[in-house]
């Protein structure tokens, strides 16, 4: 079978031709008919993830057919078309990942493959109103989205919410849920036209980051945020302290942009914020995140589809921020 390869660190990810594997009991094999990109994997490929074990076939989203099962898996899957939950090993505290915790694509071969390895509790029929691309835009950003904005900062109807760099999968996520649970969502850009094209998605407004006191003139024109929803950090993250409403909750999930600069803690005790650090996120998450989908019958936005044998392409165009949305590989 073709699988994308990652040799090692600062190394180009490769088409290479691999033995299909054979599933173990409880496993099931998966023919992959797309795979979603994620940050995760260009930090893998930099060094710069937390688990280190290469040679890797990264991808950590995908949506396919189950073609064969290991013993002890209902016969029921085989031939269904399915969504795959990549995280596994969560443990008992539902408030923070167990050390054994582990997400497709590194150590085990990820999605990024004409076939993937899972296990059979791991998988979810696909929702009939997407397509295989669509579906395999969903899972890590989905969930991050999800447990981020509903079980971290407990979003209800009305509440007004800010996103902040509308264009990536994980934000744009957070306002696709937000708008279709009733919020009142406005995003941060960089790029005039992705707000309004998020504007188009349902968001109420948007603002530059890159524009001078750009966090009083969204102060002035909301009043401030119920909730803020943030992948950045960087200095941009003192803004959402004085956007945050008293009693105000704070999410983020990502760090693209590097420390926090100084908050004022008067800013945060005497308004009552809380401030919740998110990643990824249960089993139970992404099931209900799938649920909600499925209810609402929402579809991820996708940027741009390549075969599979242009990963390192396309991972360099993830890496250049043009980007609106999920890119995807196309692989059967």
């Amino acid at each position: 079978m073709r699988t994308i390869y990652l040799e090692g660190i600062n190394k180009p990810f490769e088409l290479v031709e691999r033995p299909k594997p054979v599933p173990a009991a409880g496993e099931v094999l998966v023919q992959v008919k797309a795979a979603a990109l994620n940050r995760r994997d260009v930090w893998i490929q930099y060094g710069k993830y937390f688990t280190k074990d290469y040679p890797a076939v990264l991808g950590s989203d995908g949506a396919g057919v189950v073609t064969e099962l290991g013993t002890g898996v209902p016969a029921d899957w085989l031939g269904q078309a399915v969504l795959i939950d990549p995280t596994t090993d969560w443990g008992d505290n539902l408030q923070v990942q167990a050390p054994q915790f582990k997400v497709l694509g590194m150590p085990q071969a990820g999605t990024f493959a004409d076939y993937v390895l899972v296990r059979a509790g791991n998988l979810h029929p696909k929702p009939e109103h997407l397509s295989f691309e669509e579906a395999a835009a969903l899972p890590l950003a989905g969930v991050t989205a999800w447990r981020a904005l509903f079980g971290k900062c407990r979003l209800q109807p009305a509440e007004k919410v800010l996103v902040t760099g509308a264009g990536g999968g994980v934000a744009l996520f957070a306002l696709l849920f937000g708008v279709a649970a009733g919020a009142e969502v406005w995003v941060t850009s960089g790029s005039q036209e992705k707000i309004d094209r998020a504007r188009a998605l349902g968001a109420a407004g948007g603002i530059s980051y890159q524009a001078e006191n750009w966090g009083k003139e969204l102060k002035a024109l909301t009043g401030g945020f119920d909730v803020c929803i943030d992948g950045a950090g960087g200095d941009g993250f003192v803004q959402l302290v004085k956007l945050a409403m008293p009693g105000g909750r704070i999410g983020i999930y990502g760090g693209t942009t590097g420390l926090i600069g100084q908050l004022n803690p008067a800013e945060i005790f005497w308004k009552q914020l809380s401030i919740f650090g998110s990643t990824m996120g249960t089993n139970q998450d992404f099931a209900n995140m799938l649920a909600f989908v499925q209810e609402k019958q929402l579809r991820p936005v996708i940027d741009r589809v390549f075969p599979l044998q242009e990963a390192e392409q396309a991972m360099r165009y993830m890496e250049s921020n043009q980007h609106f949305g999920k890119i995807l590989l196309q692989v059967k």
